[in-house]
């Protein structure tokens, strides 16, 4: 089978959670036999194409153009789809939410669309209205779809308020875990002072909750210190939320907050590993990755109790759910792992055999090619 993603959001190109799951799934389909390919648009005005373990990854020229610049990446992407179908045929062309808007279908391929979290899931989360322009791009996308993947029931349930999946197939799997690459590892010793965030430093990932909690924290742990991994977030203006958060958190930051940026996502484990407490406070995802990276690790994790929340952690059992709108939430339940170290070894116990049941990488193969079999058929 040949697949081929619609995807600037690879590692290679960016780190993140859809990247992390396209890496992950890629690689292993290669190793199972399966052609992969990965069209995205690139930062230069060339193109370029890399190889990733078998994975085939082409990174096209980014539009010169003042204007229009969305039309044009999007016409050079139809046009490298289908160069690579003539070379090798497609069976499956996937894509996030708009990813199809303006692609010119070929009627060999079928069209699928993986629900990743798009304009009008998180239009309601991040209270805002859905702007008419990519709302409609959006739907357009979803009528082309021949095939939806939610990587979760909330994404589903969530999307299907505000778009019609148009009566094709629909199934749920989730993100796959690399359990292998995400397992406990005894010779990494843990920082007792060390709070761990991981993700996008933006708004909806509750970054700016867990900073205000820090000196709640602190008042009875003055020690503990919040390690911060990831990308920056930009406003359209340009200027960074990472930077704001330094100027207005300014005393909290340089006493107890390190901004370490992007790293490798092979050096993740790593970094989980010497956290006492993984916090992830998000405001919504669909799924979210890191939660449960972290939980095969057997690591005390604290997540958000919005949107999959429930989905991917049972309270005092698994980890612990919080409240990311409320910072004294965010620090009970932190407390309560540094308060409760006899329990986290159960927990650790518990959430590892969680992972390794619902996200197991090889089972979620199986339920992906068995998907996209049933749509090439239809």
């Amino acid at each position: 089978m040949h697949i081929c993603f619609i995807s600037s959001e690879y590692p290679i190109w960016k780190s993140g959670g859809v990247g992390s799951f396209m890496q992950t799934f890629s690689r292993a389909m290669v190793k199972r036999g399966h052609t992969i390919s990965i069209v995205g648009i690139g930062e230069t005005h060339e193109e370029i194409q890399l190889d990733d373990k078998g994975v085939n990854i082409y990174r096209l020229p980014v539009s010169k153009l003042p204007a229009g610049k969305f039309i044009s990446n999007t016409r050079n992407i139809n046009a490298k789809i289908k160069k690579l179908n003539k070379a090798q045929s497609i069976n499956i062309v996937e894509s996030a939410e708009m990813g199809l808007v303006f692609k010119n279908k070929i009627s060999s391929i079928k069209y699928c669309i993986r629900l990743h979290g798009g304009h009008h899931f998180f239009s309601e989360s991040e209270n805002r209205k859905v702007h008419w322009w990519q709302g409609f791009k959006e739907k357009l996308s979803f009528k082309k779809a021949d095939g939806f993947i939610a990587v979760s029931e909330y994404v589903k349930s969530h999307t299907a308020k505000y778009l019609s999946y148009h009566n094709k197939p629909l199934e749920i799997i989730n993100y796959p875990i690399n359990t292998d690459m995400f397992s406990p590892d005894a010779s990494i010793n843990v920082n007792a002072n060390n709070i761990t965030f991981a993700g996008t430093i933006c708004e909806k990932k509750g970054i700016r909750q867990l900073i205000e909690a820090m000196p709640l924290l602190r008042a009875k742990n003055p020690y503990l210190h919040l390690h911060v991994y990831g990308r920056e977030w930009f406003y359209k203006d340009g200027s960074s939320y990472t930077e704001m958060l330094k100027t207005k958190y300014k005393s909290i930051i340089e006493a107890c907050v390190t901004f370490h940026g992007v790293i490798p996502f092979n050096d993740l484990p790593k970094k989980y590993a010497e956290a006492m407490v993984c916090v992830f406070p998000s405001h919504m995802e669909t799924q979210g990755l890191v939660a449960p990276e972290a939980m095969a690790m057997k690591k005390p994790v604290v997540f958000s109790e919005l949107g999959p929340g429930p989905e991917t952690i049972e309270n005092y059992k698994t980890g612990l759910l919080c409240n990311p709108h409320n910072v004294d939430d965010i620090v009970e339940k932190v407390a309560w792992f540094l308060n409760n170290k006899d329990k986290i070894e159960s927990i650790g116990d518990n959430a590892r055999a969680f992972v390794l049941h619902k996200f197991n990488l090889q089972a979620i193969l199986d339920k992906n090619i068995s998907f996209y079999n049933r749509i090439i058929k239809d």
